[in-house]
């Protein structure tokens, strides 16, 4: 989905005072040379910083992968804690913002939002994209508009996006769109495939832009229709993203309507593979845990919105024990700390099992960066080597969170927060330095201004 790169090749050496390699441990002392977005050398050069290269200071990791986004969630938080109430709940009022976003006021809200990613060291989203039309139903001129504002909006914040357009056909299991959800619909998967093949066609070289396909859900795809969108799918060579299991509600009225759990119906429609990821994927049978890890499909859990959405604890280790790979992200941005997504997986399964110690740091890092990339389309990013994406992500080792916790990979995991991320090479640009995003550097005020715009206040 990726080709050549375009422009004019860029030089540049950061000397790393300690950096993330890979395993258990942190290497001192490494020098990572860069040319375009690529990493071309990884040394190590102990002693004085070597000429022309930038310090970075502390912990460097490779950039983090948000795999699970809905950017126009981010204008929900702090709004919709005030009552008791369920998923569903919540629900009516994220579709209440839903219908007032338009090309516009999307792009502005997602260019905000994709800022606050890269402060917290994200270098890459995956963009589960599904309000595709005008508020009547009816397409824009531009058929593409409003996925067009996401990449758009990606782009100038300087990370990468897997636009991961999404078919939503249905308010339920034999129930078409409703309301707002008649922004989402296509009409069939034929009539989806249409509209997103113009996408995939416009980035087939771009660097920095996949073009990936969605089922929302079993409940908002017909059965009869999933298998076209994984042929797609699989005819692009493209990552395959669909939300599995989110409530008990949702396999109760799978069972109902095809007598089988929503992974097995998934599994017979052809979806389940290596480039499928899976999301929250929390309630799940034995058999459903089997059919996932045998076909090697990424388990993408989010855990600030599964509590914050009262979905329930997804089951990480299982997943993991039975094949799948595990990838994170943060959803509907209660939360944009892929830090905190890493240790609730480890506190989540202690909270389960009343015992310590499932997860090592190592491998929730992977999670979030190697794992997190490959699963976007994304397969040379995510780790410090020679001949990977140039991706950086210093993390300060002694703030207050930070200090004293030894440097190392447990101090990323376990201590770090997004707010501990002082400087952030994305394909080979610096895009933020010293906790600042270089273009946009007052991020809040552009929050706040377009999440009022978004809904309503003045």
């Amino acid at each position: 989905m990726t080709g050549p790169s375009t422009g004019p090749s860029r030089r540049s050496a950061y000397w790393c005072e300690r950096a993330w390699l890979g395993g258990p441990e942190v290497t001192e002392d490494v020098l990572v040379e860069i040319e375009g977005d690529r990493i071309t050398g990884v040394t190590v050069a102990a002693g004085a910083t070597p000429p022309g290269a930038r310090v970075l200071r502390g912990l460097v990791l490779p950039g983090l992968a948000n795999c699970h986004s809905h950017a126009f969630h981010r204008a929900l938080r702090g709004r919709t804690q005030r009552e008791r109430g369920t998923f569903w709940t919540w629900r009516d009022q994220m579709y209440a913002v839903a219908g007032r976003l338009d090309p516009g006021t999307y792009f502005c809200l997602a260019r905000a939002t994709y800022t606050e990613m890269a402060l917290a060291g994200i270098t890459a989203v995956g963009e589960f994209h599904y309000v595709h039309h005008d508020p009547s139903g009816a397409a824009y001129s531009a058929p593409n508009a409003m996925g067009e504002a996401l990449i758009a909006a990606a782009r100038e914040v300087g990370i990468r996006i897997a636009l991961l357009d999404t078919c939503y056909l249905a308010s339920g299991f034999d129930r078409p769109p409703s309301g707002v959800q008649i922004r989402f619909s296509d009409g069939s998967a034929e009539g989806w495939a249409a509209r997103v093949e113009g996408l995939a066609r416009e980035y087939s070289s771009a660097r920095d832009v996949v073009i990936g396909a969605a089922v929302h859900s079993v409940r908002a795809v017909p059965r009869d229709q999933i298998p076209t969108i994984a042929g797609w799918a699989v005819e692009h060579q493209a990552p395959l993203h669909v939300h599995v299991s989110e409530q008990t509600a949702e396999n109760a009225a799978c069972l109902e309507a095809h007598g089988v759990t929503p992974t097995q119906l998934l599994a017979d429609a052809g979806v389940l593979s290596d480039r499928c990821s899976a999301v929250h994927v929390t309630h799940l049978t034995e058999s459903d845990l089997a059919l996932l890890g045998q076909s090697r499909t990424n388990a993408d859990l989010c855990p600030t919105t599964e509590r914050d959405l009262a979905d329930g604890i997804g089951r990480s280790l299982a997943l993991h024990e039975a094949g799948c790979p595990l990838t994170l992200g943060s959803d509907s941005h209660a939360v944009i700390d892929l830090f905190e997504e890493m240790r609730a997986v480890e506190l989540h399964e202690r909270l389960s099992t009343r015992e310590r110690g499932h997860w090592q740091a190592a491998s929730l890092l992977e999670a979030a960066t190697g794992a997190g990339q490959r699963s976007l389309g994304f397969g040379d990013a995510g780790v410090i080597v020679a001949g990977g994406r140039a991706d950086l992500v210093a993390l300060d080792v002694e703030s207050v969170r930070t200090a004293g916790t030894g440097s190392g990979v447990e101090t990323a995991v376990f201590a770090a927060t997004a707010a501990d991320v002082t400087d952030v090479v994305s394909g080979g640009v610096h895009i933020v330095e010293d906790r600042e995003h270089v273009a946009f550097p007052r991020v809040a005020r552009d929050l706040r201004r377009s999440i009022q715009r978004v809904v309503g206040e003045s």
